[in-house]
This record gives structure tokens, sequence and C-alpha cells, in this order.
């Protein structure tokens, strides 16, 4: 099981190839992006414990569920060294068990390669909910959030974050390049 007392961009890549199962969903993890907690602007947590982001601050392994744009369900895996903050958001990955719950969250008419590319459309299909906040997340299936091992590490690569307005520079989006799963950021050509 991974170890997320450490830096979320330590662990960030580590998560890439590994499963993530909840509610009758498992995807493939393609792409994700590490926050930094208080040190990092684009950070939910760089104003310090609010009730929102509490669940950043508290231990790492656990859900920080939080609502995007009014509508969509967002989710991070809590990451960081003790005493700090900070996670990781789940921003795409692949539908490898429960096709049929997924799509069924999804619509029938979209591709299978988009059922869980976006952090919205992947809290859809894993039908995530504010209540999960604090969940822990475990290797085990005695817990909701059961988090696989990769069979093997994958080619990765970082790039700057997407659809944030702050701290963009920064090459803290982890993405296995070429994977139809991942986000096509808007005006930038895929890798």
């Amino acid at each position: 099981m991974i170890d997320f007392a450490q830096p979320a961009d330590h662990v960030a890549p580590l998560l890439l190839g590994c499963t993530l199962t909840h509610a009758g969903v498992t995807i493939r993890l393609t792409e994700v992006e590490a926050y930094l907690g208080e040190q990092d602007a684009a950070s939910h947590a760089r104003c310090g414990k609010t009730p929102r982001n509490a669940a950043m601050f508290g231990p790492p392994g656990r859900m920080y569920v939080y609502i995007s744009y009014g509508i969509h369900r967002a989710g991070n895996i809590v990451c960081h060294p003790p005493g700090g903050s900070g996670g990781i958001l789940l921003r795409a990955g692949e539908v490898i068990d429960g096709q049929d719950t997924a799509r069924a969250r999804r619509g029938p008419t979209i591709p299978d390669t988009r059922l869980a590319q976006g952090p919205g459309n992947l809290g859809r299909v894993l039908a995530l909910h504010i209540d999960h906040n604090h969940s822990p997340v475990s290797s085990s299936g005695i817990d909701s959030f059961v988090l696989k091992d990769r069979v093997h590490e994958p080619h990765w690569t970082t790039g700057p974050r997407i659809g944030i307005t702050r701290n963009t520079d920064v090459p803290l989006r982890f993405y296995i390049p070429g994977d139809p799963t991942v986000t096509n950021p808007r005006g930038r050509a895929r890798h």
C-alpha cells in the first residue's frame, strides 16, 4: 500500500496505474494532480483549515470530496507529511469494472474513454458525495474506497495543472501520455 504520509507530488505518480473501487465501479487511474497544502496558491488548504477543507488537514489516506462549479463532486486522496495538509486530485481514469453502473451514472451515449475523464465525471462514475469526506482509502475490502497497487509502473509524464487559475506553471499534473482517458487540455496538443 502507498504511504500517503509524504508530500503529494512524491505520491501522485505512484497512483498512476493503480485501481480505485467505490460504489460498484473500479477505475484504473490515468491522471492526477498534486496540491501541496498551505504553501500552494492553488490548494484549497492555502488559507488554513476551514469546515469545507478540513479533510485535507486530516490523516493521510482519506478522501477529500468537494463540490466543483456548484454541481460536480471532485475527489482527492489526502496526502501530506505529519502536521501538514494536501491532497491528490483524481482527474481521470479508465473504467475497468462496473461499466454498466458507470454508464447508468453518466449516460448511454458517452464513449468508454470519456466515462471517467475529468474530475467531475470521475466523481459521478464513483458516486462521490460530500459525506465521503474523511472516508479511509485502503487496500482491503472492508473500506468503501479500495485502492489496489498497479501491476506494473506505466510510463508517465508531468505538465501544468489545468482547470485552475492560480499556480498553473508548476508541473504537478501527472498522467500516462497517449492514454485516451487522459484529459485533453483546451488549447493544448496532447503529448
